[in-house]
């Protein structure tokens, strides 16, 4: 049992280092800018007077899958099967609404791209991120001061990172770093602590799917070009708005399928 505790106590404080070193990283590395030509995507056709129409319409997955998490969420079968806790719960309630914003925010800066419209399509994606985080650690540890400001401060974290890079455009260097950092260094610590740390749930190995699919959606981004080249059906970049909803998803269905963990079976997957 000593051993077991020991082993636990090194994980989180190789976790904290590594969290802290991260955070180092995003503020001593060289800025990184907003490309000029980020704005410039493979298909820009327009129908019916909306420009850059599949980029703009393929936006309408994540409002359904947002709306469709928070009423999943207002269920009274949730709270009878999961017990999740009330921190718990708000922390997905976030993930759900900032997808359903992010429908907004992108449909926004592809209608009409600029650095101002592109801060609102990232801004719910960096909240969203930071409370999937936030949910990934309620899950994982006893509740106490920690674990209940993270449901708060970490959504803020995302949304300063956000600000920071807007006002660094406008006002200084161009400096992606914490944006960056809030969503990509969320996704290492994610996966960090699902696979070092026992959840109260069972299914809890389903954000490697979620993840994995997040992976896909930023490949066909980065292949924007070449997929649409494909046949000039469809772009890299609408494939990324319809692999990231279907991540957000699969969100949704681990928390349908999942059940709570006795307190045995959390005991035997900490060894």
């Amino acid at each position: 049992m000593n051993s077991v505790i020991t082993s636990r106590k090194i994980r989180i404080y190789l976790l904290i280092l590594l969290t802290c070193a991260l955070l180092l990283a995003a503020a001593v590395l060289p800025p990184v800018s907003q490309s000029t030509l980020y704005h410039e995507f493979a298909d820009q056709r327009s129908y019916w007077g909306i420009p850059n129409f599949l980029n703009v319409v393929s936006n309408l997955i994540f409002l359904i899958v947002g709306i469709a998490g928070l009423i999943y969420l207002r269920r009274e079968s949730l709270l009878q099967q999961n017990q999740p806790l009330s921190a718990e719960i708000k922390s997905y309630r976030l993930v759900f609404a900032s997808t359903a914003a992010a429908c907004l925010g992108s449909i926004y800066y592809h209608w009409e791209p600029s650095l101002i419209s592109l801060f609102w399509d990232r801004l719910p994606i960096a909240i969203g991120f930071m409370s999937l985080l936030a949910a990934t650690v309620m899950e994982r540890f006893a509740t106490n001061w920690v674990t209940t400001y993270s449901v708060i401060l970490l959504p803020i974290a995302g949304a300063m990172s956000t600000l920071y890079w807007l006002w660094s455009e406008f006002y200084s260097v161009g400096n992606l770093n914490y944006y960056l950092a809030a969503q990509f260094c969320s996704i290492i610590l994610i996966l960090l602590l699902v696979s070092g740390f026992p959840s109260r749930y069972s299914h809890a190995s389903e954000i490697y799917r979620i993840l994995s699919i997040y992976g896909l959606a930023k490949l066909a981004e980065i292949a924007d070009q070449e997929v649409y080249q494909f046949g000039n059906i469809i772009s890299g970049h609408t494939l990324k708005h319809i692999l990231a909803g279907l991540a957000v998803y699969f969100i949704m269905r681990m928390l349908k399928i999942r059940t709570l963990k006795s307190s045995h079976e959390i005991y035997i997957s900490q060894k």
